[in-house]
């Protein structure tokens, strides 16, 4: 009975925890009949978009609009207008009007789309209101399920181009031309963010929905506690590994952190790592799930639609990367156990792994999936959409997680509110980027930094850096990087950068904002789990993830890292060298090795690892031998202290 108190306590602070620190999870509270309703709609909805995505051959416009248009109504439905609305099955009328007239904008759209699209530029007042009513629809949805960080930057563009940004003399005549762009062409909400969204994303967001039905998220996290739970500081150990496969499904870092941290969180403090850095460990590693191939956060398709690849190039280039940031937090949390002294998990508290093993049929969904699309053997709608039939094919064989009837409603419900946030993001994220395109304001930021720039690289990559940072405060990861794809990729291409590796860099540094103060979201999170202090775990977390600070400048100086031209060898002693480096600088900002580091040490092993990350014959021999010194200097002092013990 206690047990199931303390599960039911346990459950009770996460969900708490998710509202607080993830708007998503602020939702009205429908009951009855009205509960079974928005059900079956959101189940229609995702059935819906799979069928759009495969066999639609209605125009391009009507698909978007009429996607939008099911997002807006579906969204005033589930989230309310502020925090903590807990009346039941209770709608205020200003909701109703804003869903009804939001709706209805995308409607018209719809239903007059080939004449709309055949009248030019000679728009009415009539439809130039109605633009503005739908563009308004879309922002105050997403202010409920999204947050206030997007919408700063989307009102700093608006206001810009609104302002300062149009050529037009006159206000009214600027609003014209800006609401019949944003609205009315594909230069606006109609981009390239909700259109692959609309196309692509929420087909894997419902695959995902299906995918979490399977039990595969505690399947990762038994599967970590088997691979490292033995070794010294375990529990931390399974959160970086369990947190980087699950964060390949979940696509939110606060999600992510919030509910494998809600188990591995307390076996870390129970271990006896002190609360800020377990907080910290869950959410740098969950953070890290958003760049983790095959899904990486839906930003894959994005990147592969914004660069002209193919998705299969996308999540093969980012393995080495990724690899590289989760062994920079593993060191980490390593050296803290052993300079804590940590134990790890009893064996009595491990699954068996012969018994584990069993389910690892819970992985082909995932694998199969890659598989298609890697081998251009179907589409990528194709194959999420064979890859949500095999994962209701595999639940069959695992009767506690069994898919029944009401399992793919769930998992299609699932999939259509997940969907919801998603698409609002996308949507704002081509009004930020169509404010930015028509005014030309990316031109003059490229300009003002590489002016700034000159011909050093170095001073251009650190800029961008920081306005990631900055702009992807709180913005959730796929308009995250649709932002800075718009605004921060074009600097280093016109440096220089090969467009790949420029998208790749702003992508990390966007996400980076999720730990970076003073936002850092699933930092924030990590720490009312932890109950630990905020701002300490978001530092903590930063000092983990330090190899997301470092990489990207990496494969800019190095594209050989990203497999851009190279060859096998090259590849091999970049990221060897590059691991070293991460080696280096985690044992320094760690400061503990074999015993504690004194300053001299420190100071070897941070040098010598950023001289290791940086390119050249030179600077690898002289890092090298700078990590090499504080190894030896620590292994000597290490004999000394255990002689004179």
């Amino acid at each position: 009975m206690g047990i199931h108190k303390n599960n039911a306590a346990a459950a009770s602070d996460v969900d708490a925890i998710m509202k607080k620190y993830d708007r998503e999870s602020n939702q009205r509270i429908w009951t009855g009949k009205p509960k079974m309703l928005i059900r079956y709609l959101m189940a229609a909805f995702s059935l819906w978009c799979i069928y759009v995505t495969l066999f639609a051959t209605f125009l391009e416009e009507i698909r978007l609009t009429s996607f939008l248009a099911l997002i807006v109504c579906m969204g005033f439905l589930i989230y309310p207008a502020k925090k903590g609305e807990v009346k039941e099955n209770y709608m205020p009328w200003y909701d109703i009007v804003m869903m009804v007239a939001g709706t209805a904008s995308f409607l018209y759209f719809t239903f007059n789309a080939n004449a709309i699209l055949n009248q030019g530029t000679r728009f009415t007042w009539f439809q130039i209101v109605i633009g503005i009513v739908g563009i308004a629809a879309l922002i105050e949805l997403t202010r409920r399920c999204v947050g206030i960080p997007i919408l700063c930057v989307a009102a700093f563009f608006i206001i810009y181009a609104l302002g300062f940004g149009l050529t037009n003399p006159e206000f009214l005549g600027r609003v014209k031309y800006f609401v019949r762009n944003l609205f009315y062409t594909k230069e606006g909400i109609f981009s390239t963010p909700i259109n692959v969204c609309s196309k692509f994303i929420v087909v894997f967001i419902i695959f995902g929905a299906f995918l979490e039905k399977t039990g595969i998220s505690n399947f990762f996290i038994s599967l970590a506690n088997c691979i490292a739970g033995k070794y010294s500081g375990g529990p931390a150990k399974v959160s970086v590994i369990s947190s980087a496969l699950c964060g390949m499904v979940s696509g939110s870092s606060v999600g992510n952190t919030v509910t494998t941290g809600a188990v591995t969180i307390p076996m870390m403090k129970k271990t006896g790592y002190k609360p800020e850095f377990a907080g910290a460990v869950e959410a740098a590693a969950s953070t890290g799930g958003q760049i983790m191939p095959p899904i990486m956060g839906a930003a894959a398709f994005l990147m592969a639609d914004f660069i002209g690849v193919s998705y299969s190039s996308i999540i093969v280039r980012a393995i080495i990367p990724a690899v590289l940031y989760f062994a920079g937090i593993f060191i980490a949390v390593h050296l803290e156990a052993k300079k804590l002294k940590l134990a790890g998990i009893p064996k009595e508290e491990r699954p068996i792994f012969k018994i584990l093993i069993r389910k690892i049929y819970l992985l082909l969904p995932l694998v199969m999936l890659v598989i298609w699309v890697s081998g251009n053997f179907m589409t990528l709608q194709r194959a999420a959409s064979f890859a949500i039939i095999l994962a209701i094919v595999v639940s069959l064989f695992d009767k506690d997680h069994r898919i029944g009837i009401s399992g793919i409603f769930d998992a299609l419900e699932a999939g259509g509110k997940s969907t919801i946030t998603v698409a609002a993001a996308c949507g704002v994220a081509g009004i930020i980027a169509g404010s930015i395109t028509m005014t030309g304001l990316a031109n003059e930021l490229i300009n003002a930094i590489v002016g700034v720039a000159g011909n050093h690289l170095i001073i251009a990559l650190v800029l961008t850096m920081l306005c990631c940072i900055v702009l992807g405060m709180g913005v959730p990861t796929t308009a995250n990087y649709c932002i800075m794809a718009a605004t921060c990729a074009p600097i280093l291409i016109r440096m220089g950068v090969p467009a790949l590796a420029a998208h790749f860099f702003v992508f990390y540094f966007g996400i980076v904002a999720d730990i970076t103060p003073p936002v850092a979201l699933a930092a924030y999170a990590g720490s009312a789990i932890a109950k630990s202090n905020p701002m300490k775990t978001a530092f903590n977390a930063s000092r983990l993830a330090i190899a997301v600070f470092i990489v990207p400048f990496i494969f800019c100086y190095s594209p050989a890292l990203l497999l851009i031209d190279t060859s096998i060898l090259e590849v091999i002693l970049i990221a060897a060298t590059a691991f070293i480096g991460i080696f280096g600088i985690s044992a320094g900002l760690e400061g503990y090795l074999k015993c504690h580091m004194n300053v001299v040490e420190r100071l070897l092993m941070v040098a010598g690892g950023v001289l290791m990350i940086i390119p050249g014959l030179l600077t690898d021999g002289v890092g090298l031998a700078c990590v090499a010194a504080g190894i030896v200097m620590q292994v000597m002092r290490a004999k000394k202290e255990i002689v004179h013990v």
